[in-house]
């Protein structure tokens, strides 16, 4: 399946962490009593939300841009994102010197839209679909020559997205599942391919809101299907698979969970309370799987990725009509 895939080797993964040393942070593992108990095991949370611009992003982003020739640097790069990755490449690209088009959904979260601002991207607003993020990311690479950095389907991205797993395991070794969000699926092949090499008998499990749930289907079924046409308060997770992640998905990844909206908030509440950690909803996911899905992880060394904490502040979803507490 993967013949004519390009996937990262654990050498590349070795060398992206290298490569980014000195720029993205090697985040932190924290741990809770009162989460351990509530879940029955003994949790293990990657802060990804402590990351350079706000999410585990900045490692793929970082390491794509790096890589680019002077010449391809010279001629700026491109993306669509609905926020973290948008930010990751704008700051990036603000350190390597060169200009960031980044294409957004006009229903990304403000706090996100703020954020590549702030970082010197230049965006162009779309409507709310993979295909028109895709035609119009399309047309700006036509219109200034510069390089696609695509969020996920990208060896390089991946890459960076790997070294998550590689801190990981060092921090927390002898974890016998490591959890992570997925959306178009970046960060849970790199995490897994390094996981593949460097502790093996960790089991990979995944994790979607119900809405999205194509990585889930797609395993089902075999092969990779469309998105559903559906809406989630993750909005991080509202990507699709692509041929690179699927295949890598398919090899490596134990299992595909999925989670309730109510459960997402829930989750995201009680990181909030107990940890004292701010994450957005797609990082919550994560616990929001385990408590789910309990005895799937009683009693075993479990490590949690919390994927990003960039959330809007004035729209928290406890506070809304329809969001629980």
């Amino acid at each position: 399946m993967t013949a004519n895939l390009s996937l990262p080797s654990i050498d590349e993964i070795r060398a992206a962490a290298e490569r980014i040393a000195g720029l993205a942070q090697r985040t932190p593992v924290l741990t809770c009593r009162g989460l351990d108990e509530l879940a029955c095991a003994r949790l293990f949370f990657k802060c990804e939300n402590l990351q350079k611009a706000g999410a585990f992003k900045f490692r793929g982003a970082c390491n794509a841009v790096l890589l680019l020739s002077d010449e391809q640097a010279a001629r700026g790069v491109v993306t669509h994102s609905s926020g973290n990755h948008a930010a990751a490449l704008a700051l990036a690209s603000r350190l390597r010197g060169i200009p960031a088009h980044i294409v957004m959904p006009d229903n990304a979260p403000v706090a996100k839209r703020r954020a590549v601002e702030a970082y010197g991207g230049r965006i162009t607003f779309c409507r709310p679909t993979l295909a028109d993020r895709t035609a119009v990311a399309a047309q700006i690479l036509r219109e200034t020559g510069g390089v696609l950095v695509h969020p996920y389907d990208d060896p390089a991205v991946i890459a960076g997205q790997g070294t998550v797993a590689l801190e990981f395991h060092e921090q927390a070794p002898g974890l016998d599942q490591l959890v992570v969000p997925v959306s178009g699926g970046g960060l849970i092949s790199g995490i897994a391919l390094a996981t593949a090499s460097v502790s093996p008998a960790t089991e990979i499990v995944g994790v979607e809101p119900e809405g999205a749930d194509d990585a889930q289907q797609s395993l089902r079924a075999g092969r990779l299907l469309a998105p559903p046409i559906g809406d989630t308060i993750a909005d991080g997770l509202r990507a699709a698979l692509c041929e690179r992640t699927f295949a890598v998905i398919s090899q490596h990844v134990r299992e595909m969970l999925t989670v309730s909206e109510a459960e997402i908030v829930a989750a995201m509440r009680l990181i909030w309370e107990r940890t004292k950690l701010v994450v957005e909803p797609s990082s919550a996911v994560t616990l929001a799987a385990v408590l789910q899905a309990a005895p799937r992880f009683r009693g075993r060394r479990v490590g949690l990725v919390l994927s990003g904490g960039n959330v809007d502040l004035d729209r928290l979803p406890w506070s809304e009509p329809g969001g629980s507490g």
